[in-house]
């Protein structure tokens, strides 16, 4: 016999397949900056900021690497992302998720969060790391009220062989350059390269005309407070916890 949360996940699944798709439609008409795989970057005034600020956040990112092996896989965070991964070679380091801060892994990386923080409609925030030969498959974000923004900090080469397709156009990181695109049209990515790549990874909200505004400002709203999100709370806090004390007896070893 199915549990609550099941059924409310179940009925929540149930009704986004069904209302998503006329609604997406709707925002892609209603977009201010379009409706297309990729993004001009000065569309977006504060991806400069972003990387103007990368080598502070490259250095905040170098001391969280010394701790990679500890660092959980996308899937422990959110149980969604195990269709695409089920090993160790996709690690996060998460900083903000749809209202949630995490206190500590923001106090480690003061000057990564303030910028992020500082994104108009900034939902998540993340350092996103593959490791040697991974390979994201072919996939589409869940939901079109928001966009993607991607800053290169560590990128191995050759950087040919690291990219993403997004629709039909692949591209490939930079260390300190800006990448924006649309993470419904189908996209994947690759690390195909024997050295470790991050990105920081930014869901933002995308500029709408109202009345479609307040309408994804609802939706938002009610994904933040979803059974997904509350899950996804509760592991990285849970992992969060483990991670301090190992950092605890490491330095009372």
């Amino acid at each position: 016999m199915s549990t609550l949360r099941e059924r409310v996940v179940e009925g929540t699944v149930a009704f986004g397949e069904r209302a998503l798709p006329p609604l997406e439609r709707w925002l892609g008409r209603s977009s201010l900056v379009g409706d297309q795989p990729f993004f001009d970057n000065d569309t977006f005034p504060w991806a400069k900021t972003l990387e103007a600020g990368w080598r502070d956040i490259r250095a905040e990112l170098d001391s969280v690497l010394e701790d990679q092996e500890h660092l959980p896989n996308f899937q422990d965070i959110s149980v969604d992302q195990a269709t695409m991964t089920t090993d160790d070679r996709w690690k996060t380091y998460f900083l903000y998720g749809y209202g949630f801060k995490s206190e500590a892994n923001c106090a480690r990386c003061p000057q990564t969060a303030e910028l992020c923080a500082q994104i108009p409609g900034m939902k998540t925030a993340f350092f996103s790391i593959l490791a040697p030969g991974k390979h994201l498959p072919a996939h589409r974000g869940p939901y079109k009220g928001v966009m993607r923004y991607h800053l290169g900090l560590l990128i191995p080469e050759p950087a040919e062989q690291c990219g993403i397709r997004v629709d039909t156009e692949t591209r490939h990181w930079a260390e300190g350059a800006s990448m924006i695109f649309d993470d419904t049209y189908e996209h994947e990515a690759w690390n195909d390269t024997d050295g470790t790549r991050v990105v920081l990874f930014v869901d933002f909200v995308r500029p709408l005309r109202s009345p479609a505004r307040w309408l994804n400002a609802g939706v938002l709203w009610a994904i933040a407070f979803s059974p997904f999100i509350g899950d996804a709370k509760r592991r990285h806090n849970d992992w969060e916890k483990r991670f301090e004390a190992m950092k605890e007896r490491r330095a009372g070893a």
